[in-house]
């Protein structure tokens, strides 16, 4: 198996401003796809992947309150909207850049979501100390509510991080972040100069006894509990050969922080390459390498829990925007 290096957005909550903060997740998060379809090991769940694999789990919810019927005909409708060339035909170029069109959107969209929470001066810049007091205001203020030695372990590791990635962020080193710079720190995986910082978080987060490298145990651990005892999935034995054979370049029995970043991110793999090609493949009946209506619409549930259809919002659009 090839290295599958999508990153998925982990997103920082959305927080109340001077609210009570919530735990968020504390890096972005790698998994790679071929895996997650293993683990889901029956149509329903493998289909359930590819909704949060791109979007995450709260926007899947969208489209799974449809009924088949409302759901063939929104994606009816999309199917022209990706249809570039009016040919009647999907090409992968064309699923590919329209997976692209939307994934930028939606990253975008974030962050104009929670603009308003941080930017507490609407001055349309957000402070290291705007976004530290909106965040993190509450624990600062309140340290004796947060008893849970879990709570403010994870709050005390969490503020240094998110500093150390704000710092990253801000390009003019003027301590505050504007629109652009703010869509980096939320999502570092989107953008070049931040990509360091994402194999870093990626590293600390694995690396258990912190010793500055990913052992297989470590590597095995962040995708696997084992806590019944019994005997491994046989996916686990294909990671444990992968983390051999492709994760540990140089087989010394452990990743440093360049192997990190050459299984997270590697350098030859398109996420939305890999995503089209996986559509058209499953779905091109009669192996022409392109898709027609009729063979989306057959492959209907395949493609409602992909990244392709964002879940209907498209339909809601003039199609300028899109």
């Amino acid at each position: 198996m090839d290295v599958l290096g999508f990153v998925c957005a982990a997103l920082l909550c959305s927080v109340v401003v001077h609210g009570k903060p919530t735990l968020r997740k504390d890096r972005v998060l790698y998994q790679d796809p071929e895996v997650a379809r293993q683990q889901a090991n029956d149509d329903n769940k493998s289909f359930q992947y590819d909704h949060e694999a791109f979007l995450g789990k709260d926007e899947a919810k969208t489209f799974d309150q449809l009924t088949p019927e409302e759901s063939k005909d929104r994606l009816s409708k999309i199917v022209d909207r990706i249809d570039s060339d009016s040919d009647g035909y999907i090409t992968t170029a064309e699923l590919k850049a329209w997976i692209k069109r939307v994934q930028k959107r939606y990253v975008y969209e974030n962050v104009a979501k929670v603009w308003t929470d941080y930017d507490l001066n609407k001055d349309n810049k957000i402070s290291w100390d705007e976004y530290k007091q909106a965040t993190y205001g509450y624990y600062l203020a309140n340290p004796e509510e947060f008893e849970d030695a879990t709570d403010q372990f994870s709050f005390k590791k969490m503020l240094p991080r998110d500093e150390r990635r704000f710092k990253r962020a801000d390009l003019n080193g003027d301590q505050a972040a504007d629109r652009e710079e703010f869509t980096s720190f939320l999502h570092p995986e989107e953008f070049e100069h931040m990509k360091d910082i994402v194999v870093l978080e990626t590293l600390e987060d694995i690396d258990k006894n912190s010793d500055g490298h990913v052992d297989e145990d470590e590597y095995i651990a962040d995708m696997f509990a084992h806590e019944d005892g019994g005997p491994e999935p046989d996916w686990v034995k294909t990671e444990r050969e992968q983390f051999s054979d492709f994760r540990d370049l140089n087989k010394d029995g452990k990743m440093d922080q360049d192997e990190i970043r050459h299984w997270i991110m590697p350098q030859d793999y398109d996420h939305a390459q890999a995503e089209a090609r996986h559509l058209v493949y499953e779905s091109d009946q009669d192996k022409d390498q392109m898709l027609t209506r009729e063979e989306i619409l057959e492959n209907w549930n395949m493609f409602v829990g992909s990244q392709a259809t964002n879940y209907g919002e498209d339909l809601t659009r003039n199609h300028d925007e899109l």
